[in-house]
Order: C-alpha cells, then sequence, then structure tokens
C-alpha cells in the first residue's frame, strides 16, 4: 500500500508515521507539510509547501496512492468561527477534492476528535466545522473514507505536541492516564493505536464510516 500523509510532523501524524514506517504492508509514504518530519527512511519522501492548500505545483506526485492519511488539524483556542473554517474545512476539503480527481481509487481517513457534530446546527463553533468536514468528505466519492473520533490520545514512544499549551496538559494529565483508562477504557487511545487503526481500515475496510475510541482500540490492537 502507497500512503500520503498530511500532518505527519504533529503529534497524531508523528505517530501515524511511525507506524507506516515500521508496518512491511506499507510500501511507500510521501509526506506532504510545511515542515519536515524530520525522519529518514528508505520508503518516505516529503514534499514541503508553503501553502499546504495549494497543490496545483505537485499533481503528478500525488497520484497512485492507495490512501490518505489526513492528520492535519489546528485547536480553535482564540480563533474565530472564519478563520478556524479556513483552516479546518476549506483547507481539508481541497486537498480531498484534488486527492479524489487524481486518485479516485483512495481510502481517505480523517482525524477528527470526539464530540463533532454531524448535525451542523450545534451551538459548539469546532464541532460544527468538523461536523461539516466531515460530511462533505463522506460525501465524495473516493473509494472509502473515515472519520476518525478520538477522545484523550496518549503520546507513546517519545512524540509530543509542537503545541505548548498541549505539551503542559499532557503533561499534567500522564500520572492520571493509567486511573482514566481502568475508569473508562473507552474514552482513551494512543498515537500507536490510531496508526495501526488507520493502515488497518485502509487495507480492510471497517464496518462503519464513523469510528470512536471504542473502534480506533479494536481495530489498533
Amino acid at each position: 500500500m502507497r500512503v500520503v500523509m498530511f500532518g505527519a510532523s504533529g503529534m497524531v501524524g508523528q505517530g501515524v508515521l511511525r507506524e507506516c514506517l515500521l508496518d512491511t504492508q506499507v510500501d511507500a509514504v510521501l509526506s506532504v507539510g510545511r515542515t519536515s518530519t524530520g525522519q529518514r527512511a528508505e520508503k518516505l519522501q516529503e514534499i514541503l509547501l508553503k501553502d499546504v492548500g495549494d497543490l496545483t505545483g505537485v499533481e503528478d506526485r500525488l497520484r497512485g496512492y492507495d490512501a490518505c492519511f489526513f492528520c492535519l488539524g489546528v485547536s480553535s483556542a482564540g480563533m474565530s468561527e472564519a478563520d478556524y473554517r479556513r483552516v479546518t474545512y476549506d483547507l481539508t476539503v481541497g486537498v480531498a477534492q484534488t486527492l479524489v480527481r487524481l486518485s479516485p481509487g483512495m481510502t481517505f481517513v480523517y482525524i477528527t476528535g470526539a464530540g463533532t457534530d454531524s448535525t451542523e446546527h450545534g451551538r459548539s463553533m469546532w464541532a460544527r466545522i468538523k461536523g461539516q468536514t466531515e460530511n462533505a468528505l463522506l460525501r465524495m466519492p473516493f473509494k472509502a473514507a473515515y472519520m476518525f473520533r478520538p477522545a484523550v490520545i496518549q503520546p507513546l514512544h517519545g512524540i509530543h505536541s509542537k503545541t505548548r499549551s498541549y505539551r503542559i496538559l499532557y503533561a499534567v494529565m500522564w500520572p492520571f492516564i493509567p486511573l482514566v483508562k481502568a475508569l473508562s477504557p473507552n474514552s482513551v487511545t494512543s498515537t500507536e493505536r490510531v496508526g495501526r487503526a488507520m493502515i488497518r481500515v485502509a487495507l480492510e475496510g471497517a464496518p462503519t464510516r464513523v469510528l470512536g475510541t471504542r473502534e480506533i482500540n479494536a481495530l489498533g490492537k
């Protein structure tokens, strides 16, 4: 399987990339982003762009991939609805429209989050826009599209968030994660399990197109 990734330098993306590089079923990985992943591997190539939303100059390099793992995302904290929509809905849907035109046989896997609003009419701004994004992706003529909605993601193998506030949050939460797992096992997953689950649904599919933490953990064992 050949995989193109967006957001491979972020916390979730680092974990997904790690699993792709370790998995013998993944033959090639192309990372598209603004910054390098810092990884070196025979099956990894990178495209660095100032504007990830403008793929016109690299379309020839995006053909022939079997799956896209889209891990690119930002926190809505402090953002206006218009700005959050631009970097969430507009960017994601724009990239997906290009990929489905170039590789309609592709499986598209998108990281959203627990609480995403599929109705698109709830009070939470981020949840509405994530829901709009999910719905737009599910309508596209990909071979298949899957929406991953994890709750708490535990970073493993030295992976950490580039966002300072998230690093502080994870540092505070870290001692309590075993307790949270024990009390609510379906609310916590890990970067490792997310990566493994993405690979599995791209290869084998899944019974539902929207997957929460329970389904992610089951697929990522």
